[in-house]
C-alpha cells in the first residue's frame, strides 16, 4: 500500500517590523532662533511704539515717515541689536526651559491646561532672571533729545557701559516685575499654543500644518493679552501714581477699583493684543517650520 508523503511545511521567517522610536529632542536653540525673526520682522513697530512713547505723538505712520526722512530706513532698526540680545537670553531660554519643564512634570501633548501652566510658571521664573539684562535701552534711547542720550553703539556697549557707569546690580534692576510678566506670558502663551494645538489636530478639520499653527497661534495670543493685561495696567498705574497715598501699591489699586470697576485691569487691551498679536503667529509659524527643517535634515519628516 502507497503511503502518501505529508509535505513538510517551513515555518514562516518572522520579519522584523521597523518599530517607530520617539523622535529626539529638537536643539534647544530653536525657539530663541524663531523669537530672533519674528522681532526682526516686528523691529520697526515696536521701535516707533516706543518712540511714540517717548515723544508723546500719536500717529504712527507719520513717526515712521520722520523716521525715514532723518535717519533713512535703517533708522527703523535703531537698536535692533537690543531686540536679538533679548531674544536670544530671554526667549531662548523660556523655550528651553519650557521643555525641560514638561519632562519634569511629565507633560504631553494631552496633559490638561494647568499641567501645561505649570510648566509654563517654571519656564517664566527662570527666562524672567536670565533675560533681564537683556532688556537694555537702546530703542527708548534715540527717542531722547540729543543732549539726553547715551548713544550706545550696540547692545555689549551698552552692557559694558551700565557695568562700568552704575554697577553690576543695575542689570538686575526691575528684575522683580519682569519675573511676573515672564511668568503670566509664558504659562498663558506657551501653555495655551500646546493645548490649543493638540485640540485642533483631534478634530478632523486640521492637521499638523500652517493653518493649523496659525489658528493655535491667534488663540494663544489671544489667552496672553487677557492674561498679562491686568499685570501691565497695574504696573502703569502704580509707576504713573501722584499724589497723597501714591506710594502704596494697594491705594492704588483700591483707588483704580473704585473710580473705574474691575473692568479697569483691561483698558488698553485692543492695543496689547494688535501688539502681541503678530509677534506670537510669527514666533510660532517660525518655529514649526524650523523643526521641519530639523525633521528633514535627520529624515523623520
Amino acid at each position: 500500500m502507497a503511503s502518501s508523503a505529508t509535505p513538510l511545511v517551513e515555518p514562516a521567517i518572522a520579519v522584523p517590523q521597523p518599530t517607530k522610536g520617539k523622535k529626539p529632542p529638537y536643539p534647544f536653540y530653536l525657539g530663541g532662533l524663531a523669537a530672533t525673526i519674528a522681532a526682526s520682522i516686528t523691529h520697526p513697530l515696536d521701535l516707533t511704539k516706543v518712540r511714540l512713547q517717548a515723544s508723546g505723538e500719536k500717529r504712527m505712520l507719520e513717526s515712521m515717515r520722520k523716521t525715514i526722512r532723518t535717519a533713512g530706513v535703517r533708522g527703523l532698526f535703531d537698536g535692533i541689536t537690543g531686540t536679538w540680545l533679548r531674544q536670544m537670553s530671554y526667549s531662548l531660554c523660556r523655550f528651553w526651559a519650557y521643555d525641560e519643564s514638561k519632562k519634569i512634570l511629565g507633560a504631553g501633548p494631552d496633559s490638561p491646561p494647568w499641567l501645561l501652566a505649570g510648566a509654563g510658571v517654571m519656564a517664566g521664573s527662570i527666562a524672567g532672571v536670565v533675560g533681564n539684562p537683556g532688556e537694555v535701552r537702546l530703542q527708548g534711547d534715540f527717542a531722547k533729545p540729543p543732549e539726553k542720550r547715551f548713544n550706545y553703539k550696540h547692545c555689549f556697549d551698552a552692557l559694558f557701559r551700565i557695568v562700568r557707569e552704575e554697577g553690576a546690580s543695575s542689570l538686575l534692576r526691575g528684575v522683580g516685575p519682569n519675573v511676573i510678566r515672564s511668568v503670566l506670558m509664558n504659562s498663558s502663551q506657551l501653555a495655551s499654543y500646546d493645548f490649543f494645538k493638540s485640540q485642533l489636530l483631534k478634530t478632523k478639520y486640521f492637521k499638523d500644518n500652517a493653518a493649523c499653527h496659525f489658528t493655535a497661534s491667534f488663540a494663544a495670543g489671544t489667552v496672553a493679552t487677557t492674561i498679562c493685561s491686568p499685570a501691565d495696567v497695574l504696573k502703569s498705574r502704580i509707576m504713573n501714581a501722584s499724589g497723597p497715598g501714591s506710594s502704596s501699591t494697594l491705594n492704588v489699586i483700591r483707588a483704580s477699583f473704585a473710580n473705574d470697576g474691575p473692568m479697569f485691569m483691561f483698558k488698553g487691551w485692543v492695543p496689547s493684543w494688535t501688539r502681541l498679536q503678530p509677534t506670537t503667529i510669527l514666533i510660532f509659524l517660525t518655529l514649526e517650520q524650523l523643526r521641519r527643517i530639523v525633521d528633514w535634515q535627520r529624515g523623520t519628516l
